[in-house]
This record gives structure tokens, sequence and C-alpha cells, in this order.
């Protein structure tokens, strides 16, 4: 049985940093794309940012320079750092794993960026 469990959520200062985190059992993450998403209040959920088996990153315009996916094998962990936050960084953020044709979603993390 897949599960991913986020964790690192947390209410910050615009400018402040976060380092998020899903540890993934049931599947190898680094057998597996790897993605993070969010859903603000409002919004329609976004892809955030992604790593392929290869371990090469891709981001969306809005968090590119300011976020980056790793992965650490030994862990079976995926991260996303986060800098610079912004306001509109608020949200609830997935961790999703694609693995046998079909996507697993964790049940998400809040961050909440305001002064």
């Amino acid at each position: 049985q897949v599960q991913l469990v986020e964790s690192g959520g947390d209410l910050v200062q615009p400018g402040g940093s976060l380092r998020l985190s899903c540890v993934a059992s049931g599947i190898i993450v680094s057998n597996n794309p790897m993605t993070w998403f969010r859903q603000g209040p409002g919004k329609q959920r976004e892809l955030v940012a992604g790593i392929t088996r290869g371990g090469a990153a891709n981001y969306a315009d809005s968090v590119k320079g300011r976020f980056t996916i790793s992965r650490d094998d030994a862990k079976n962990t995926i991260y996303l750092q986060m800098t610079a936050l912004k306001p509109e960084d608020t949200a609830v953020y997935y961790c999703v794993a694609f693995y046998e044709s079909r996507d697993y979603w964790g049940r998400g993390t809040q961050v909440t960026v305001s002064s």
C-alpha cells in the first residue's frame, strides 16, 4: 500500500523559508516520478515542482529560483525547500507519486505566508 506523509508546513512571514518533507512507504521514490502540488484558497490545484527517476527537476514558473525539490534515497523522502516566500504561496502542499499508471496523494501540509 502506497502512503505519502507530508510535514513541515507552518505560518511564516513574507521573505521567510520552509522545508517540506514527504516520507513515502510502499514505493521507492527513486524509481518513480515524484511531484509537489499545491492548492491555495479559492484556487485550483497546481503543479509546483517535480523530480524524475533520474533526478532531473522541473518547476512552475511562479516558483523558479525560489523553490528546490530534492530526494534522499536512503530515507525514501522527498523535500521541497522554499525560500523568499510570498503571500501567494499560501496553500496546502501535497506530495504526489506516480506509480503503476496511477497517482497517489498525501493528505497535505498547510503553508501560510503572512505578516
